[in-house]
């Protein structure tokens, strides 16, 4: 997510901050790079204009020039403006979906993800917040709709509507009120039929649906690979139905991300969710805060805590930190580390939630380090017996040989994940006898130990920030390990080019 724009910008930001002394020139002279890597990155030109307006009245006075660390000043002062229009004028809270059942109407237009958002939001409701939760589809336009959503359901574990040949979107939304009702459903979702333009027919089907429903919030959901496009469909649905929030899909594919900047200053509507991947867990909060600190560079720890908890088995974290605290660590520790970072979403989504390491996703993937080489290992440790997972010193030449054949992959290969483990494992003997620090930070991320509820996002984010303290780097921590130790290293050490063939 907006992974070109905060490298754009990160490269203007580096300047700055090294530079020490910093003249009003210099700073103007950097906004007016960062005015084109945002007109790059697709965002409005309006929004643009009022943005380096109101950073540079900020940042060309003399209270930045003349501080000790005027680069670093400056990059708060666009920090501090990026959340503001991302924000807009008042938080839009949570979802108002009290006094059940509470009606939510999903619309947008075909293609935009509508029905898997739907999924995923119900799964959400009812995962994070407890929710009981029904759905129910009312495209008879898309063949074969209905039975998608149904089958969704059926993933996700959640109830949908039976479906009715024949019936229209308004009999099929008051038959899902009236179901809402007698099942005792805290929410109902209505996924609404889109088209591929917005036309008569699509907003006087939504309307009826509307009226019939009375829904407590209207979700326009929008391809937020479609830039600038996307913001009209907002203004143009928001103008005809009246829409109460935005959920901007596939944001994990977009590099750009002008779309996201601009929604909240054009429409006034809130971008309430984000797609991230197919996965139905991955949609998150629109955090402004966060996700300003994610375009600047700045990592989201609070999200990468949030994906450990989801992932998280409680059982099996408590026997790995016990058998951490003892300084042991072996080939089946090490695989459970590699699944864990897969489970919440491999390498470079976690690289670009960490302080600092989005600017080394770029080096990372040229030397290799990416999901490929993290399967690779894990081949490499299926190949290996039971007794040799237990203790990796029993791995002679014969034995490596076979091991390498059976993952097919060389020797050197597994010699440099043998490198890994045992720099993880030194890791861990260091940590274990440090006073406790990693069982802190363990039970940090297993909602122990001062780790809060879900529900509390800014009690969440202060042990975020806690953990981060205690360990700065990351590396060889629970569903962080498979990095070897990357944190405070320039490239992990004995890893790059793994598994890449000459």
């Amino acid at each position: 997510m907006f992974s070109s724009l905060s490298e754009r910008l990160g490269s203007v930001f580096d300047r700055l901050t090294k530079q020490g002394a910093l003249s009003e020139d210099d700073v103007r002279a950097a906004l007016r790079e960062v005015r084109v890597a945002l007109l790059e990155a697709d965002v409005s030109l309006p929004v643009v204009r009022d943005f380096i307006k109101a950073v540079e009245k900020k940042a060309t006075g003399a209270a930045v020039t003349k501080s000790i660390t005027p680069g670093q000043q400056v990059v708060k002062i666009v920090h501090d403006e990026l959340i503001a229009v991302l924000t807009g004028d008042s938080d839009p809270g949570r979802l108002k979906i009290d006094n059940p059942p509470a009606p939510i109407l999903m619309v947008g237009l075909q293609g935009s993800g509508k029905t898997t958002t739907t999924a995923k939001l119900a799964k959400r409701l009812k995962d994070r917040e407890g929710k009981k939760v029904l759905m129910a589809s009312l495209d008879t336009n898309r063949p074969a709709a209905m039975e998608q959503l149904a089958i969704l359901g059926a993933q996700i574990g959640v109830d949908t509507l039976p479906i009715v040949k024949g019936e229209d979107p308004v009999a099929i939304a008051r038959r899902a009120k009236t179901q809402a009702a007698l099942g005792g459903y805290d929410v109902y979702l209505l996924d609404t039929a889109g088209r591929l333009h917005i036309d008569a027919e699509l907003i006087a089907q939504a309307a009826a649906v509307r009226d019939v429903a009375n829904p407590r919030e209207t979700l326009l959901v929008v391809d937020g690979l479609t830039g600038q496009d996307a913001v009209n469909v907002a203004t143009e649905f928001d103008a005809k139905i009246g829409v109460t929030g935005v959920v901007l899909t596939r944001m994990d594919g977009d590099g750009r991300g002008g779309a996201a900047l601009s929604m909240r200053a054009i429409t006034g509507k809130p971008i309430r969710f984000v797609g991230l991947g197919e996965k139905m867990d991955a949609i998150e909060v629109f955090d402004p805060s966060r996700v300003a600190g994610r375009i600047l560079g700045m990592g989201d720890i609070v999200a990468l805590v949030e994906r450990a908890q989801q992932t998280f088995e409680a059982e099996q974290a408590e026997r790995m930190m016990r058998r951490f605290q003892k300084g042991q660590f072996n080939m089946n520790d090490l695989k459970m580390q590699l699944d864990q970072m897969l489970k919440m979403g491999g390498m470079e989504s976690m690289m670009g939630m960490l302080p600092g390491m989005g600017k080394m996703a770029s080096q990372a993937r040229e030397a290799g380090l990416d999901d490929r080489m993290l399967k690779r290992q894990i081949a490499l440790i299926q190949s290996m017996t039971k007794k040799e997972r237990a203790n990796p010193d029993l791995l002679q030449a014969s034995r490596k040989k076979r091991i390498a054949a059976g993952a097919g992959l060389d020797v050197s290969d597994l010699n440099k994940l043998l490198k890994m483990h045992r720099q993880m494992a030194d890791m861990m003997k260091k940590l274990g006898g440090k006073g406790g620090m990693l069982k802190q930070a363990m039970a940090s991320m297993m909602g122990k130990g001062g780790m809060p509820d879900m529900k509390d996002p800014a009690a969440l984010e202060a042990a975020a920030k806690q953990l981060q303290g205690k360990m700065p780097g990351l590396g060889g921590m629970g569903g962080f390990g498979g990095m070897g130790g990357m944190g405070g290293m320039k490239l992990p050490g004995g890893l790059s080019g793994f598994g890449k063939k000459k």
